[in-house]
C-alpha cells in the first residue's frame, strides 16, 4: 500500500475516470457512495464529480444521506446526543435502499426520490422524483454508509486520523466522535471501501493505493 498526494481537481477527474470504467457504465445506471464524517466533507466531493462525469456523458444525480434520516422520535429515543443511536437508528438505511438504490438496479424504473424526511422541520420533505437515464451515475454521499449492504457498484471511503476528526468536528457535533470510533473498530471503512481517500488536510488530499 501507498500514499499518493493528489489535488482536489485531480481526485475528481480520476474518480470519474474509475466511474466510467465500471462494468455495465453507459448501458446501465451506477451507484457510487462518498462515505465520511461531515468533517471529511463528503458532499463537496460528490458535487466535485458532477462535472467531470457530464463530460463523460454520465449524467449525475446527488442525494444527500442526510435526507434519509429517520424521525425524531425514533432518532432521540435514547437523547438528542446517544452516540449508539447515532450510529445505529439515526439512517434509514431501508428507506435509502426502497427509494434510492433499488430503483436502479437493472430493470428498475430509474425514478429516485432525492429526500424523504427534513431533519429540521421534522416532516416528509414532498420532495419529486427524479429520472436519471441509463447510464446515469447516483451520487450518495453520507456518513457511516459502509457495512449497511447497501447495494452500491463503488464506494469511497474520506478517511480522517482521529486527532484530525476531533479537530475539525464543531464543538456541538463532537457527542459524535464515539460513533465514528465504534464505525472504525466494529466496520473499518479503510479496508471495506473500494477507493480511499486521506483527507486530514481537505486542500491536499492522499489517495490509497492498494498493492
Amino acid at each position: 500500500m501507498r500514499v499518493r498526494p493528489i489535488s482536489p481537481d485531480l481526485l475528481a477527474e480520476h474518480l470519474a475516470e474509475r466511474i466510467s470504467a465500471l462494468p455495465g457504465a453507459g448501458q446501465q445506471w451506477l451507484r457510487v457512495a462518498v462515505d465520511g464524517a461531515p468533517a471529511a466533507r463528503p458532499g463537496g466531493l460528490a458535487d466535485a464529480l458532477v462535472e467531470p462525469l457530464r463530460l463523460r456523458g454520465r449524467p449525475a444525480l446527488r442525494v444527500a444521506a442526510d435526507g434519509f434520516l429517520r424521525p425524531a422520535s425514533i432518532r432521540l429515543e435514547y437523547g438528542k446526543r446517544d452516540a449508539d443511536a447515532f450510529h445505529d437508528l439515526w439512517l434509514d438505511d431501508g428507506a435509502l435502499a426502497r427509494e434510492v438504490l433499488d430503483p436502479l438496479e437493472p430493470g428498475g424504473t430509474g425514478r429516485v426520490l432525492p429526500s424523504l424526511w427534513d431533519p429540521v422541520t421534522d416532516r416528509a420533505t414532498r420532495a419529486p422524483y427524479s429520472q436519471l437515464p441509463p447510464g446515469g451515475v447516483l451520487l450518495l454521499d453520507g456518513a457511516l454508509l459502509l457495512g449497511r449492504w447497501l447495494p452500491l457498484e463503488l464506494t469511497v471511503h474520506l478517511a480522517l486520523t482521529p486527532a484530525a476528526l476531533a479537530r475539525r468536528t464543531p464543538e456541538d457535533e463532537r457527542w459524535t466522535l464515539p460513533a465514528f470510533a465504534r464505525y472504525e473498530a466494529e466496520t473499518v471503512p479503510s479496508e471495506a471501501a473500494d477507493v480511499v481517500v486521506r483527507v486530514d488536510d481537505p486542500r491536499h488530499p492522499a489517495l490509497v493505493e492498494r498493492d
